[in-house]
């Protein structure tokens, strides 16, 4: 069985930009549980309309039908040497039933205090005419409330980029995810890098582990 890497970190930590970086160091395809489900709702497959009436009624989806689904998704050409899980598995009980169907090589986390992860989502804008991404500290426009790109003059925030809901969310994922950290160390794959530095250190970290 080829073997595969989890990575995990709360939102805000860059795990989008640096999972790109793993797939081009590795040539492992991105395995993200949201995008598969899209996928097989939008393919129709058994697994996916059993999935959609979850989705359409609010409701989580199941672990089963997330393992099945990635089951169906290790089978395909592309996945012969492993896969990247992106932000999968969350729960300890997720864990243990992907290591039933899968080999895990190495869990990375980024980590990044709660404090700075608050910052950056809370500073985040958008343009409403191009959809370039702007932030109040780090990367604001050049002139206020224009767009360098399009010079279009309505920047937009999205309604739970709040502190609150971002506290709520970093809550969530440290329940979650501590107990997660704590199996995977017991078994000698986990590995945590210093996500609050630049991104090209941050990735020549993930790299040094790799």
């Amino acid at each position: 069985m080829a073997s595969s890497i989890v990575l995990f970190g709360p939102p805000g930590a860059g795990k989008g930009t640096q999972a790109g970086n793993i797939v081009s160091i590795t040539g492992k395809p991105q395995v993200s549980t949201g995008d598969m489900l899209r996928a097989a709702v939008s393919a129709g497959t058994e697994l996916g309309v059993e999935a959609k009436g979850y989705m359409d009624s609010g409701q989580l989806v199941p672990d089963e039908v997330i393992i099945g689904l990635i089951e169906e998704r290790l089978t395909q050409s592309d996945a012969v040497n492993g896969v990247l899980f992106d932000g999968f598995p969350r729960t300890v009980a997720q864990a243990e039933a992907l290591s039933h169907i899968a080999e895990v090589s190495i869990v990375i986390a980024i980590e990044v205090p709660d404090a700075r992860i608050v910052e950056r989502i809370c500073g985040r804008y958008t343009c409403g005419g191009c959809g370039a991404v702007y932030h109040d500290t780090f990367n604001p426009t050049t002139n206020p409330g224009v767009c360098d790109h399009c010079g279009h003059t309505d920047m937009k925030r999205r309604a739970d980029d709040n502190e609150g809901t971002v506290r709520n969310r970093l809550e969530a994922y440290h329940a979650q995810t501590s107990p997660l950290a704590a199996w995977y160390r017991k078994r000698d794959l986990f590995s945590a890098v210093n996500g609050d530095q630049g991104i090209d250190l941050v990735g020549e970290e993930i790299a040094a582990l790799l």
